[in-house]
């Protein structure tokens, strides 16, 4: 499952590689703030707070920083295979709590309207999907994934 199917099951099962939405939807559902299908609401908050981890000018620091978190979370190895051009190593929700502590974890959630579970569950599907699908040459860029509106860009055209 790629993360646009993961994207488009989160958006009410729109959008999706091959989906009838397909990424145009995602894409207007993103600008305008949308997505916010399923109890609890916020999964196009899910995918913009996602994007912005990656951004350069997100509030994660960008994809150089999230690896650094991941590495000091014991799970470099877990990174570098979303990263790489091989099979996606899987990570569970407690691991990504333990990458981003209970205090962060908690303040994302309840930015999202969403209890750390529901946040965690779904961050451990739709974060390797992401670093996967910015870094298809099995690279991080040299200088970066660009800003937050060059990953929107790239999610509208891919």
């Amino acid at each position: 499952m790629g993360l646009l199917d993961i994207v488009g099951g989160m958006l009410g099962g729109q959008g999706g590689a091959g989906g009838a939405g397909g990424l145009g939807d995602l894409a207007a559902q993103l600008g305008q703030g949308g997505g916010q299908g399923g109890p609890g609401g916020g999964q196009g908050e899910l995918i913009k707070m996602v994007l912005a981890m990656l951004a350069n000018d997100g509030q994660g620091g960008g994809l150089a920083e999230l690896m650094q978190k991941f590495q000091a979370a014991g799970m470099g190895e877990q990174m570098n295979s979303w990263v790489g051009s091989g099979q996606n190593l899987p990570v569970s929700p407690e691991q990504m709590g333990n990458v981003f502590g209970q205090d962060q974890m908690s303040q994302m959630a309840e930015r999202m309207g969403l209890s750390t579970g529901d946040l965690s569950a779904q961050m451990s599907q739709v974060l390797p999907q992401a670093v996967d699908h910015f870094t298809p040459g099995g690279q991080v860029p040299e200088g970066g994934l660009g800003n937050l509106g060059d990953l929107l860009g790239q999610l509208m055209c891919r």
